[in-house]
């Protein structure tokens, strides 16, 4: 949307700030304890620590790499997480659920499939006075690729710990105000010491309260899906996220149609689909 360009940092923060407020607001209101029951703040400590880390390693890399190669590194989360409820909550990941998500990933590929290979080949021929400057960079890009990965390693264990929370506690948003309360502060911490504060429009304050409030409950919805279902499924369910803004923006003619990211969008909704379909009914069913 057309707004005025606002530092990303402050942008987390907007957002970890509203996640923190509606989440205090509707445990206060609901009763429930804040910061859990006892047995449980172990893991909430541990997830506001590895969701802090993820977030902003992620953050990191995302702005020094190019934002598809930053996205596609951000999707690889699912399949940690996957990996990760393996070893650390001993779920079982059954042979559909590994191709829903290797189905789910190569349509992604497909999607960025053109954005990638333009990017790999642009450097093309360079003279020798660039040498130099071209492994600083090289160097910094490769150190930027890596933070990518582990903030989605980070990220694959911070689902296992939100799954653990909720359980543990029996209540899914306590896992949400557990990374409010420490990625707000630290959100405003780097804001001060690394970027520039700019005083939002009306309009540019307005969309970036929304979309904080349709975060916040996109995150409860995921820690409540990760209460109720294995890691693997609702990991990647998360993939549908990258098709609907596909298909978002080709409708809003944003985005030109092309064979690659048509075969991408059609490959994450099968997948997704499929996963929806082998649901705890359909596996119920078939024990029975």
């Amino acid at each position: 949307m057309p707004v005025q360009s606002i530092p990303l940092f402050e942008t987390v923060f907007t957002r970890c700030t509203v996640t923190l407020i509606l989440s205090y607001l509707w445990l206060r209101r609901s009763g429930q304890p804040i910061f859990g029951s006892m047995h449980a703040r172990n893991l909430l400590v541990l997830r506001a620590l590895v969701g802090f880390l993820s977030l902003f390693s992620f953050v990191y890399s995302i702005q020094r790499l190019p934002l598809s190669q930053a996205t596609v590194l951000s999707f690889t989360a699912p399949i940690m997480a996957s990996i990760a409820a393996r070893i650390i909550l001993r779920e079982k990941l059954k042979i559909a659920e590994i191709g829903g998500l290797a189905l789910s990933f190569f349509g992604v590929l497909f999607i960025f499939r053109r954005i990638l290979t333009t990017q790999a080949v642009s450097g093309g021929l360079v003279k020798p006075g660039e040498a130099i400057s071209l492994n600083v960079r090289g160097s910094d890009h490769m150190l930027a690729v890596l933070v990518g990965l582990f903030s989605s390693i980070t990220g694959g264990i911070s689902y296992c710990l939100i799954k653990a929370g909720a359980n543990a506690s029996d209540q899914p948003l306590v896992t949400v105000f557990s990374f409010g309360i420490l990625a707000s502060p630290a959100a405003g911490i780097c804001l001060f010491f690394f970027e520039e504060f700019v005083l939002p429009s009306f309009y540019s304050f307005l969309l970036m309260l929304v979309l904080s409030i349709l975060a916040f409950f996109a995150e409860v919805l995921l820690a409540r899906g990760l209460q109720l279902e294995k890691t693997s499924k609702v990991a990647n369910v998360q993939y549908i996220e990258v098709a609907l803004t596909q298909l978002w923006g080709m409708g809003l003619s944003r985005i030109a149609p092309s064979f690659g990211r048509l075969v991408g969008c059609v490959l994450i909704l099968v997948s997704v689909f499929y996963t929806m379909y082998i649901g705890p009914e359909k596996e119920m069913n078939d024990v029975a």
